[in-house]
């Protein structure tokens, strides 16, 4: 979600937003239902067709973002297996890469600003509560958007403590990170206020 928009034109980059949070929501729903391993393989089948079918492209790029589920999908095999339960282990990682596949393919073909517009209009309720839903909406978008930048000082901190020390950095680029974000959260504070806020 955080730059996943794909540059490859799609017939999905045309639809709604509403429409497509709709179908991520229904098919999820529809993929706690499934209880079998041949269900969950025609999940991931049609998944997959789903994602060929908008361009190889567009197919790889989503398949990229999918393949970082690697790790979780191993520990619930692992865990599952070790307990006797590989079947079961199957149905939940599928279940899961499946859900996970359907908001992917949703970020891929929907602009941050539309889905923080629907996040905006489905949050107005609380406006009755007292809390502001431009504000969540943006602090929404700002974790979004720092979640990166984010990722990015944290790799140059860790390349510049392997420059200097044969020792992983462990936890100790911690704190230069933490006051990092802090200076950034800092600098976009005083641009908000300056744009007169929300």
């Amino acid at each position: 979600m955080l730059t996943l928009i794909s540059p490859t034109e799609t017939p999905l980059h045309r639809m709604p937003a509403c429409l497509k949070l709709g179908a991520v929501a229904a098919g999820t729903v529809l993929a706690l239902r499934v209880t079998s391993l041949p269900g969950t393989a025609g999940l991931l089948a049609g998944l997959g067709l789903t994602l060929l079918a908008l361009g190889p492209g567009f197919a790889r790029q989503a398949g990229q973002h999918l393949l970082a589920l690697w790790p979780v999908v191993a520990i619930i095999l692992i865990w599952h297996g070790w307990s006797g339960h590989w079947t079961a282990g199957a149905v939940v990682a599928g279940r899961m890469v499946f859900a996970i596949g359907l908001a992917t393919l949703m970020t891929m073909t929907t602009r941050l600003a539309d889905l923080l517009a629907l996040a905006e209009r489905g949050l107005a309720p609380l406006a009755r509560l007292g809390m502001n839903p431009r504000a969540i909406a943006l602090a929404m978008a700002l974790v979004i958007r720092f979640t990166p930048v984010l990722l990015d000082k944290a790799a140059a901190l860790r390349q510049a403590w392997q420059a200097r020390s044969p020792k992983r950095p462990r936890t100790a680029i911690a704190l230069p990170l933490a006051l990092a974000a802090l200076d950034d959260a800092d600098h976009v504070a005083e641009a908000l206020r300056a744009r007169g806020g929300l």
